[in-house]
């Protein structure tokens, strides 16, 4: 039989090994870790799969970028145009409100002058006795109430029905001035909120072309002005071996004034004579010729006789571009003209085939 000492040797040997079994075994991780490990894992297969996949991304090339750059520049034209308008409108609106508000200060001079006539007649009749009950009524503040009932009455002479008509108008016709000079002046505040906008947006579209050019090299610019520079020299030859007439003695004048100003930079919303846009550039002219004509280029259609065929095109001749009519130039000759094309340009011959947008007719002036 086996003792009592041995058998409980043999338990305590057992429990040591149990103890040492227990520290050797590894300890299970938690579910909540199990699963932070496997998204983690998860996302980091995606990002891998997908920076193997992405496409590098690519620089526009020259061209992309003249292209974007064109379109820009035609939309702050447009804008340009839009801008003048509400410009033109601004100025006209001014000097309308100013022509009424001289006329309001007049008529209120002349209504004082006729009432001070009304009060020296009733001074007059006090220091002779009283004031007639014709006269108390004549100096009534309603006008027209006392000539209903002096009418009845048989109270007035023809000239005090004469003197209370004209007060009468003068009055009404003061209340319309200042009533008209008030929607003006409503008129204006909205011209002037649209001229800020169409500033505003001018502004962001050669803002935007800018930065797109600021990404071309040295060269590509280079590049980009050698082309411009080639392309007006070979307008310019074109135009100057021209055979075609002028359209008139005004537009052979305003021809020669847009020549003179060959080489002057376009700034938008310009005139002249240091600077233009394109419609600036065309009113400047025909008014060196003595002929006014509209601000805008979408106006300016309106200044004479309008051409539909390029071969009847002659030299002067007003050619509008675009379906909104928003770029005008004076024709040169030879599918030539001169006009002021956009920002960072200067006045210069152009093929009509290199504008960017349709022929849509000229105008003779």
């Amino acid at each position: 039989m086996v003792s009592l000492r041995t058998r409980a040797r043999a338990i305590t040997l057992e429990k040591e090994l149990v103890s040492v079994a227990s520290h050797r075994r590894p300890k299970q991780p938690s579910r909540a870790r199990v699963t932070v490990l496997t998204t983690a894992a998860a996302a980091a297969v995606v990002m891998s799969s997908q920076a193997a996949n992405a496409a590098p991304s690519e620089k526009p090339s020259k061209d992309e970028v003249k292209a974007k750059v064109d379109k820009l520049y035609e939309q702050a034209e447009q804008a340009t145009e839009k801008y003048n308008g509400a410009k033109e409108k601004q100025e006209k609106l001014q000097k309308e409100i100013s022509t009424i508000q001289d006329n309001v200060a007049k008529g209120q001079q002349e209504l004082n002058e006729l009432r001070d006539g009304l009060g020296s007649m009733a001074s007059a009749q006090y220091r002779s006795g009283g004031i007639d009950p014709s006269v108390q009524l004549f100096l009534s503040a309603d006008p027209d109430d006392y000539l209903d009932k002096a009418s009845t009455l048989d109270q007035l002479s023809t000239q005090q029905v004469d003197s209370l008509k004209k007060i009468q108008e003068k009055q009404r016709e003061l209340a319309q001035q200042r009533s008209e000079a008030s929607e003006k002046l409503k008129d204006l505040s909205a011209t002037r909120t649209e001229l800020g906008k169409k500033k505003q947006e001018v502004q962001g579209k050669l803002a935007s072309a800018q930065k797109l050019l600021n990404s071309l090299t040295a060269a590509e610019k280079a590049q980009l002005a050698q082309e411009e520079s080639r392309a007006t020299r070979a307008s310019e030859r074109d135009a100057l071996n021209v055979n075609v007439p002028a359209g008139s003695g005004r537009a052979a004048a305003a021809f020669a004034a847009a020549q003179s100003k060959l080489g002057t930079p376009y700034v938008y919303g310009a005139t002249g004579p240091s600077s233009f846009d394109c419609s600036g550039l065309t009113s400047w002219a025909y008014a060196q010729a003595g002929v006014g004509i509209p601000r805008t280029s979408e106006a300016q259609t309106g200044a004479g006789t309008k051409i539909y065929s390029v071969s009847q095109l002659k030299v002067g001749d007003l050619v509008f571009f675009f379906n909104d009519l928003h770029h005008v130039g004076l024709y040169a000759g030879n599918g030539q003209i001169i006009h002021a094309p956009r920002t960072g340009t200067v006045v210069r011959y152009e093929s009509m085939n290199t504008i960017g947008g349709p022929f849509m007719f000229g105008v003779r002036v």
